[in-house]
Formats: C-alpha cells, structure tokens, sequence
C-alpha cells in the first residue's frame, strides 16, 4: 500500500483489496510499515521513513484511509533498515508505538527485522521490545538473514539465526500466545530441515508459556 507515502494510497486498488477480503475472508490483512515509491514510480522496495512528526501524521491518515476502506483494523509491520534519517526525532520503536496507537491499528511484530536493524544501528533490540504495545501485537515473524560483517541483510535464505531465536523466547514472554510464522524466500531447503526450524518455534513457545496447550502455534510459509 506504501503507508508512507504523502501522496495518499491508491483508492483502486484499496476497492480491489477490499473486494478481495470480503471473497476470501482472512484473519487479518498486513502491510509494511515503510513507503515503496514516489511521483507515480513504484520501487519495489520496504524504503524506511524518517521518525519525524510529519511522518507519523501521514502513515497514521494513510491506515486510517486504509481501515476505513477494508472495514477492518490493519495489521502493521515493522521493517528491516539500512539507513537512517538525520532529522528523525524519535526512534523506531518509539514511532511503531504511535503509530499503532494514534491509527489504533494492530501490529505484526518481525522479530528477525528488529534483530537486523538493531545490528546495522546499534540499538538494543530488548529494548525495542518493551516498546511495543502488548495489546496490539497479532503475529510474530521469524526468518534468516545474509551477515556481511559490519551489517546484516533480511534475505530470508537463511536458518532463523540463534539472536533471533533468543529475541523469540524474550517475545513470548512478554506478548503470551502469538501466530507465528517463518519466512523463508530463497534456498530452499529439504522440508525436514524446515519442519525442524518449526518444531524449535513450537518448543520455544512450549517451555515459555507452560505446555502446548497454551503455547502459540507458529506457522511456516
């Protein structure tokens, strides 16, 4: 949807997606929380924004144009990062924060993403955590990522790296019985070592939240 972008969101495909909801009735519907294109020109990138004011007054109009379109509340996520903007005033986990509480949206909490921006800006991702509304958060993502040295890439071609694991276990700690879902995109591998990576999420979960009667019940995809 590019949330944002100041030049608004595309009423024709906003309808389509609708018509599209109301076909297949999902649980919920998700969105990056970033903007992807500019003057017409789609990038095909999850482009960060800047954690200004000015920002955060449009991604909050653009979800709510969003959600009153869809009939829904909107499920946002946050994004991996590479840059960061020099007149941001607040910090991200700070922004997400309004964001889902001034759009009174729900939020797709990435942990893989938190973990990668977390290394290439030198935050604490424990920190970013505690940050996030427990309320609102609907599902967890997990996924791989490329390590290049002095930053990581979210690639999703790789094993949920062991960070990642322990930010989860820190997850369901603190946000209880959450869907989650692995990503992976590229290098495929056999579907044991994939059902592995899931029987680590349901354990994970397990041991947390006191047996797999309670526990969440993560997805692969």
């Amino acid at each position: 949807m590019s949330l944002g972008s100041v030049h608004g969101l595309d009423a024709g495909y906003l309808r389509s997606l609708a018509a599209l909801a109301r076909r297949v009735e999902p649980l919920w519907i998700s969105d990056h929380l970033c903007w992807t294109g500019v003057h017409g020109r789609h990038l095909h990138d999850l482009l960060p924004l800047p954690y200004t004011d000015e920002a955060l007054d449009v991604v909050v109009r653009n979800i709510g144009q969003a959600q009153d379109a869809l009939g829904r509340r909107l499920v946002i996520e946050n994004v991996s990062s590479y840059v960061e903007f020099a007149d941001s005033i607040r910090t991200e986990a700070q922004f997400v924060r309004e964001v889902c509480e001034r759009a009174d949206c729900l939020l797709l909490l990435d942990l893989n993403n938190v973990h990668v921006s977390a290394v290439n800006h030198g935050f604490e991702a424990l920190d970013y955590l505690r940050e996030m509304p427990a309320h609102r958060v609907r599902q967890f993502h997990l996924a791989g990522h490329s390590d290049h040295g002095d930053h990581l890439v979210d690639t999703h071609d790789h094993p949920v790296a062991d960070p990642v694991w322990a930010l989860y276990r820190e997850a369901c700690a603190r946000f209880g019985p959450i869907a989650t879902m692995i990503e992976r995109d590229d290098r495929i591998p056999p579907l044991a070592e994939l059902v592995s990576e899931l029987d680590v999420a349901r354990r994970i979960a397990s041991d947390v939240l006191g047996g797999p009667g309670r526990g969440a019940v993560p997805w692969a995809a």
